[in-house]
């Protein structure tokens, strides 16, 4: 009896190890379904069978290939090419997605695909063994729209821009653009209204960015201020006024967009440190202290220092005739040393209050053939006026332009697509 009772246990033992193995088993299948399967949108379709994986905090392209179940060698292929043939080494967490294609649910991954913007989409097969790497452009489904405003009483342009809807992306555009002609404090004043005709960029239905600044308007104080944007037969696109020429000019008058002009060029000022009158030789504007100071045209970095006036100071030589100097910087950007040149809009500094300054903000002066201008009011060269071959053209897309604002300016829904 005490021998079938042992038996008996045995068996039971047997049995109830059997069930806890099967348990732990299923166990396993269960997690490893569940890794391979969170944050996936698994498709069916006539190439196959499709799962979307998104980027997670903490995943890697091996990790998502590997609980794909790749191997080693092809999760390496797969990598190399991405980085030489696509340019893309890491995955950005929360943006990026994969998708994956197989034959069927029980096949090796025949296909890998990688959209790393709207705009471009990275496909990557295997054949036979073989992988490939192919890069596919795509291109916008592009609308020109219309958008215009009026300031208030109290408004600043952005306040104004921002009240029509104008995104704030083609806000800055259209402020570096119209700084070429205006003084954005003494050249705003209620009941002006202005327009604006841009891009927006859509894919698969869906607005994703905006575009380009395609034509400006605005009645400035000194006369009305109209710019296009024109591509030259040569390739190079610019902006022109609308007789075909040039509206970019080699300075501009306010470096920093949206600064507020406290102290104006002047042939005697009060010296708020010194306390005596003397001449203010160019334009100061208040800005916060570290806000990025751009060169206001292009040319080449003939000084960089300190006085006990200006404190840190940059002068810049932009031609035969022209140069620019930038003063109180709290620093220099980097690189920025005498001889270096640079570009329209490059950081060469950033706003301080070192010198003789009661608070932070830029003094910036321009001068011309040696002697000293104001800013805000001297006639600056354009840049690239248009050849008589391209004026013909242009001319022709200006009112192309103008007819198709003014349809739009009386029906703000619609859009027009150019060629």
């Amino acid at each position: 009896m005490k021998k079938s009772k042992d038996i008996l246990n045995i068996n039971n033992l047997a049995r109830t190890v059997w069930i806890i193995a099967a348990c732990l088993t299923i166990t396993a299948v269960l997690v490893v379904a569940t890794h391979r399967t969170v944050g996936t949108t698994f498709l069916s379709s006539n190439d196959g069978v499709k799962s979307v994986v998104n980027v997670s905090s903490g995943d890697s392209l091996y990790k998502l290939l590997l609980a794909q179940g790749m191997g080693p060698g092809d999760i390496d292929t797969v990598a190399k090419l991405l980085k030489s043939d696509a340019s893309i080494a890491t995955l950005r967490a929360d943006k990026d997605s994969i998708e994956f294609v197989r034959p069927n649910a029980d096949s090796p991954i025949s296909k890998i695909v990688v959209v790393p913007s709207p705009w471009r989409r990275v496909e990557l097969t295997c054949d036979d063994g073989t992988w490939k790497c192919n890069t596919i452009d795509i291109k916008p489904d592009t609308h020109v729209v219309y958008k215009s405003g009026e300031i208030l009483d109290g408004d600043s342009f952005y306040l104004a821009g921002m009240r029509a809807g104008i995104p704030t992306g083609i806000l800055s555009d259209v402020y570096d653009l119209l700084a070429f002609e205006m003084d954005f404090e003494r050249d705003i004043r209620a009941g002006q209204h202005f327009s604006v005709l841009y891009e927006e960029n859509f894919c698969d239905g869906k607005l994703i960015e905006s575009g380009r600044v395609i034509a400006v308007y605005f009645a400035a104080m000194r006369g009305d201020v109209k710019m296009y944007r024109f591509k030259k037969s040569d390739g190079s696109t610019g902006y022109y006024d609308s007789d075909g020429g040039g509206a970019i000019k080699s300075l501009k008058r306010t470096p920093i967009n949206n600064a507020k002009i406290t102290s104006s060029f002047s042939g005697g000022r009060k010296h708020p440190v010194l306390g005596y009158t003397r001449a203010h030789k160019g334009v100061d504007f208040r800005a916060a202290m570290g806000t990025p100071i751009p060169s206001a045209g292009a040319g080449r970095i003939t000084a960089r220092g300190y006085n006990s006036g200006h404190g840190n100071f940059i002068r810049v030589r932009h031609n035969g005739s022209y140069e620019t100097l930038y003063a109180h910087m709290s620093k220099f950007a980097k690189g920025v040393v005498v001889g270096t040149p640079v570009r329209q809009g490059q950081i060469i500094g950033y706003v301080g209050s070192t010198g003789l300054s009661t608070g932070p903000h830029l003094h910036y002066e321009i001068i011309k053939d040696g002697h000293h201008v104001n800013p805000m009011t001297v006639k600056l060269p354009a840049i690239g006026n248009l050849g008589s071959n391209d004026k013909q053209k242009f001319i022709e897309y200006r009112q192309i332009l103008d007819q198709a604002i003014e349809k739009m300016s009386k029906n703000p829904n619609m859009f027009i697509q150019l060629p």
